[in-house]
């Protein structure tokens, strides 16, 4: 495992890793931060089309629209994590290989470019709330929790995936298609009632299935999802990130050579 405070040491390391990355992200870009509320805005109203109207499916007594932008939201801050990431390595190869470091300050400070996008996005969602007239109740206070979760389990895959892909760039293209089949193999944009019962069982054992009921229970209200999807969620989160830790760790020692 890694040196946990050799990494604290480096914090401020991190610190500028996530201040770069935030400022490229939005430099010399017309409308800037607001790309940011544009995306999800965007595929909720396209979700809302297609399988509100044209599918006539159901979003659990819930506006089509905002359903689908609560999915969307908790979609984002997964696949974000993990597709900002996974390539970390790959594009800061100048500084690995000639400039010594905790080489996993680079993944993890890619998140912090993704907590202010989910937060930014979130502001806009709790605006969605207020107009529609949603009162979420007290679980709105565990969104924190659910996103911390959501970060260890993201975090994890993408540790993972950004020392394969300091060896195998495979990793780059196969990457982004793997999470285009799991953002429709998820219940982002329809709801799990709407599965037929034959394959409900499969969209069960999703752990992104979780995700997405602990999330639309927070901040819409819905049903709360059965206790061993909460448990198991958590469960997956710590040990998922603890297996991507273990992994990047064991090949951070030849990251310098190959990449």
């Amino acid at each position: 495992m890694p040196r946990w405070a050799e990494l604290w040491e480096a914090r401020e390391v991190a610190y500028r890793f996530a201040q770069r990355d935030i400022l490229l992200r939005y430099r010399q870009t017309v409308v800037g931060v607001a790309w940011v509320v544009l995306q999800p805005l965007a595929s909720a109203g396209i979700f809302s089309i297609v399988f509100g109207q044209v599918a006539n499916l159901s979003s659990d007594g819930v506006p089509y629209f905002v359903f689908s932008y609560m999915g969307m939201l908790a979609w984002n801050l997964f696949n974000n994590v993990l597709g900002r990431s996974a390539p970390s390595m790959v594009a800061n190869q100048s500084l690995v290989s000639k400039v010594f470091f905790p080489r996993m300050i680079v993944p993890l400070a890619s998140a912090a470019s993704v907590l202010l996008d989910f937060l930014v996005a979130l502001v806009l969602g709790v605006v969605l709330l207020i107009l529609y007239g949603i009162n979420p109740g007290w679980p709105v206070l565990l969104v924190p929790v659910w996103v911390v979760l959501v970060v260890l389990l993201s975090m994890g895959l993408g540790l993972a995936a950004a020392a394969l892909q300091v060896k195998y760039r495979d990793v780059g293209y196969v990457l982004p298609w793997l999470t285009q089949v799991l953002l429709y193999a998820s219940p982002v944009a329809y709801a799990v009632s709407e599965v037929p019962e034959n394959l409900r069982g499969l969209f069960n054992a999703n752990p992104l299935t979780w995700m997405l009921g602990l999330f639309r229970w927070s901040l819409l209200g819905l049903d709360r999802p059965p206790l061993w999807q909460i448990g198991a969620f958590a469960g997956a989160a710590v040990v998922v990130f603890y297996l991507g830790a273990l992994f990047f760790q064991s090949w951070e020692r030849n990251f310098a050579d190959v990449i």
